[in-house]
């Protein structure tokens, strides 16, 4: 038997204590891993080349028809010395971000996004439009291909489906209160997804990305020749492209707020979980002490 452990002579403290980890579990599939990475620099690269393409003409509209000369629901534009967003009747001034920024030379630019968000960063609309296409057939082939394979092997209905206890709104409520105190769930817990996570992810799996991809093959005049019904479903090319782009910006929300979480969380043990497939277990924390009542006197 090993001998307990004895207090220092010189100092008379305690030996210092062997740090205690959760175990080293296997978390993801390959297949989840795969998509994800491919999944990021798809969405990357179309998000900056959609930013080159939106910079052509920097409006939204709802209907069939959109020019200069049109009410616009959304745009980003400048004055002479100025940049700003309207949205409706509200403006906003974005001098120095959006309408109107500064480039690496120094000289003054009025496009609506600046050339660091976008591919390539000098305006190029015809090549942007290249690596947008090619792009959008990696996401729709890859996200078809998840798709179909998470059915097939049950990560769908196993691990991401809400079940109908999930969906109380006391359940949800208590999530976000734990997430707002960033207390994220620990020992077997974290390796299931809650219900924050199944909304976003399934949002994003079975809502945005097919109303993204629906929506850009509306926006094509060869598909309004062989598929009309995209027109009369989403009420018209402009509107399409005003739902194209707030898809987009709702999955830019996605990706910074699933960025913060990783970082809150512990980076290196998120990372390590999606390349490798290996997560170790946060610890359970301990309960809470129980005040003792006070001896009467």
């Amino acid at each position: 038997m090993s001998e307990p452990a004895t207090a220092d002579v010189q100092t008379g403290s305690p030996p210092p204590a062997t740090p205690v980890r959760g175990p080293l579990v296997f978390r993801h599939r390959i297949s989840t891993r795969l998509w994800h990475w491919l999944n990021a620099v798809t969405i990357v690269v179309m998000l900056m080349s959609g930013l080159t393409i939106f910079n052509a003409h920097p409006r939204l509209y709802w209907g069939q028809f959109g020019a200069n000369t049109d009410a616009a629901l959304f745009r980003i534009s400048n004055t002479p010395t100025t940049g700003f967003i309207e949205i409706g009747t509200l403006r906003i001034e974005t001098t120095g971000v959006l309408g109107r920024w500064t480039d690496s030379k120094g000289a003054q630019q009025i496009y609506a996004f600046p050339s660091w968000a976008t591919i390539p960063s000098m305006y190029n609309l015809a090549l942007a439009r290249r690596w947008h296409l090619f792009f959008a057939w990696v996401l729709g082939i890859s996200a078809g291909a998840y798709l179909l394979w998470s059915l097939v092997n049950g990560h769908l209905g196993r691990d991401l489906a809400p079940r109908t206890a999930e969906l109380a709104p006391s359940h949800i409520w208590h999530d976000i209160k734990e997430h707002a105190r960033l207390r994220f769930p620990t020992g077997e817990a974290a390796l299931r997804y809650n219900i924050l996570q199944k909304l976003a992810y399934v949002s994003v799996l079975l809502l945005l990305i097919p109303l993204i991809v629906l929506t850009g093959l509306t926006m094509s005049p060869g598909m309004n020749a062989a598929w009309p019904w995209l027109l009369d479903l989403f009420a018209g090319r402009q509107s399409a492209r005003t739902l194209h782009f707030v898809a987009a910006m709702l999955i830019v929300g996605f990706i910074v707020v699933h960025l913060l979480m990783v970082v809150l969380a512990g980076p290196f043990n998120e990372i390590r979980s999606m390349i490798t497939g290996r997560y170790r277990l946060p610890l359970e924390r301990a309960p809470s002490p129980v005040p003792m009542p006070e001896s009467a006197s």
